[in-house]
Formats: C-alpha cells, sequence, structure tokens
C-alpha cells in the first residue's frame, strides 16, 4: 500500500478525539486546498502556470487579442474605415459635383473652398479623388468576395477529394496562371462597351480565382490529416459535415490573410486599367481616370495627378499592411 503523507490534523485528531474529529479535519484540510471561486480568489491554472481562461481561447480569439495590440492592423484599419465611410456617404466631407466642371478655372491651384485645386478640365480635384474612392472601394470589395468564394470551393473540394478533380484543377489553374493580367484585362476589356464596374470585377474574379484555389487547397490538405478529422470520419461523419463542421473553420485562416492583400492589388488593377482606357471610361469617376487625365499636364499642373495618385497609394497600401497584420496573427508559427 502506498504510504499516506503526514498531516498535522490527523495526528492531532488520533490524539484521543475521537472519528468524528478525523472528519472535520479532513474536510477542513479538503477546503482549505481547494481553488476560490469567488471574482477575487484565484483561477485555476494550466499546467504551465497559465489561466484557465487563457488555455480556452481558440484561434480567432488568440488573433483578436493580438491585433487590438497591433499599431499596424489598427492604423490601417482606420483608414480602410475612413475609406468605407466616404465611400458610402462622401457627401460628408464633399458637398459639390464630381462632375461640375469649369473650362474657365482649368489647372488652377487650390482656392477657397477646393483645397486641391482644378485639374486639366476645370473639375475640383477634391471632389474628385473623395468619389473615387466609392469606385476603388467597390470594385476591391466585389472583386475580392468573388475570387474568394469561387476559389475557395473549387481548391476546397479539389484538396478533399484528390483524385482526377485535383488534377483537372490544378491543371486548369495552370492555364490561367500563364495570362498577363494587364494583358488579359486590354483583350478582353476593350470589347466591352458597358460603363460599369461589373465587366472590370467580372475580369478580376475570372483571372483571380486561381491564386486563391491554390491556397485553399493547400490549407485543406493540410487540415484534413489532423487526428480530429479523421476521428470525424471514423465516427460516420458525412463529407459535407466534415467539409463545413471540421476542415473549413480550421482552412479558412490562409485564404482570409491572402484575399486581404488581393484586395489592395485589384484596387491598383481597376486603375491601371482605367488609366489604359479599357477599364472605367468617364464620365465615370476613378483615380485612374484622373491619372491618365492629368498625366500630360503634370508639368503645368501637378497637384491634379498628385492628389488622386496620393490617395490611390494610400488605400493600396492599407489594405497590404492589414493583411500582413493578419497574417501574423492567424499564423501560430509567427507567434
Amino acid at each position: 500500500m502506498r504510504e499516506q503523507p503526514y498531516e498535522p490534523e490527523g495526528a492531532i485528531a488520533g490524539t484521543g478525539m475521537g472519528g468524528g474529529m478525523d472528519l472535520a479535519a479532513s474536510e477542513a484540510t479538503t477546503l482549505e486546498r481547494r481553488p476560490s471561486a469567488g471574482p477575487g480568489g484565484p483561477r485555476p491554472e494550466g499546467p504551465r502556470g497559465a489561466p484557465e481562461r487563457a488555455r480556452a481561447r481558440s484561434l480567432w480569439s488568440d488573433a483578436w487579442h493580438d491585433l487590438r495590440r497591433n499599431p499596424v492592423f489598427i492604423g490601417s484599419g482606420l483608414v480602410i474605415l475612413f475609406l468605407v465611410v466616404i465611400s458610402l456617404w462622401p457627401s460628408l466631407i464633399a458637398s459639390g459635383n464630381p462632375l461640375d466642371c469649369h473650362l474657365s478655372k482649368a489647372q488652377e491651384g487650390s482656392a477657397p473652398g477646393h483645397p486641391f485645386g482644378y485639374d486639366g478640365q476645370g473639375c475640383d480635384v477634391y471632389t474628385r479623388t473623395v468619389y473615387g474612392a466609392r469606385t476603388s472601394v467597390t470594385v476591391g470589395v466585389c472583386a475580392t468576395l468573388g475570387v474568394a468564394v469561387l476559389g475557395s470551393v473549387l481548391g476546397g473540394l479539389a484538396g478533399f477529394f484528390g483524385g482526377g478533380w485535383d488534377s483537372v484543377l490544378s491543371r486548369v489553374t495552370d492555364v490561367f496562371f500563364a495570362i498577363p493580367v494587364v494583358l488579359g484585362g486590354l483583350v478582353l476589356l476593350s470589347v466591352v462597351t458597358s460603363n460599369t464596374v461589373w465587366p472590370v470585377i467580372g475580369f478580376m474574379v475570372l483571372l483571380g480565382w486561381p491564386q486563391i484555389s491554390r491556397i485553399a487547397r493547400g490549407s485543406v490538405i493540410t487540415v484534413k490529416q489532423n487526428d480530429y478529422v479523421q476521428a470525424a470520419r471514423a465516427l460516420g461523419a458525412s463529407h459535407s459535415r466534415i467539409l463545413l463542421r471540421h476542415i473549413a473553420p480550421n482552412a479558412v485562416a490562409p485564404v482570409i490573410v491572402v484575399a486581404t492583400i488581393a484586395l489592395g492589388t485589384y484596387i491598383a488593377l481597376e486603375a491601371t486599367l482605367s488609366y489604359l482606357g479599357v477599364g472605367l471610361k468617364p464620365p465615370s469617376v476613378s483615380w485612374g481616370i484622373d491619372i491618365s487625365a492629368a498625366s500630360p499636364y503634370i508639368r503645368n499642373a501637378p497637384h491634379a495627378l498628385l492628389w488622386p495618385s496620393g490617395a490611390l497609394a494610400v488605400t493600396v497600401l492599407a489594405f497590404i499592411m492589414l493583411g500582413d497584420a493578419l497574417r501574423d496573427a492567424l499564423d501560430p508559427r509567427l507567434r
């Protein structure tokens, strides 16, 4: 039999006080060693001294805990929030009409109520810069959602089932990767007569989904080999349940990171296509259109070029920095 530890209460109780005193002393010792459950008492600790609540945090809870303390995430998030607000309600900070132009004021500098001056057509550069954010954010968000959904579904199914479906998808993505994006835009969008953002968004989804598909495929292949997935399969769970309940929540983090960074890339791509004349066309308001129109007058009116170019650069940089912050928070290997 294992030797019992020495307890002072038990020794005192055994000196003639009876069995009732032995039981009372034992209960008192148990209560003394039990962790306090009150608000001020110590919490149960894990094997390394970490509080139980900290050990129970999920990947997303840990990521949010890190993001709240990351100045890069806070700074880029505030910039993106500002861009979204002025995209939805540009009249909050710009009361003019971006299509109201006066040739008599062409290429003039800043004036009261017009801090950015006028472009070559006499349009208010400040108003057009503010309204241009709506087009860029709309194109970036819609293209990213389309690419993420299409690429995740195709890549996730290929990674989960494998076989012939995986081989066919891999060869198809190789073909799309071989198409230069700008050259493809020049060819495909040059025959489009619509002056809306939807042809541009459709082109970006068409050529952008293979990247997300590769990321989703690799992430699903990695996750489906984990023990909890094998256990669910052994218990008879269906393919749809395994994909939606066990694999998708644990494989979506890399897709979110890549899609966030790609959002800034799509905004820059829309400006590039509009600059080349195959994206949006006047009278649409776009930073790419304004940059293209101001390029011939860069010597006489550099302000008409610098302000939309600066807004485009800040926007793209904000989304790239947000993606980097998400990558650092969602990748356990970087902790």
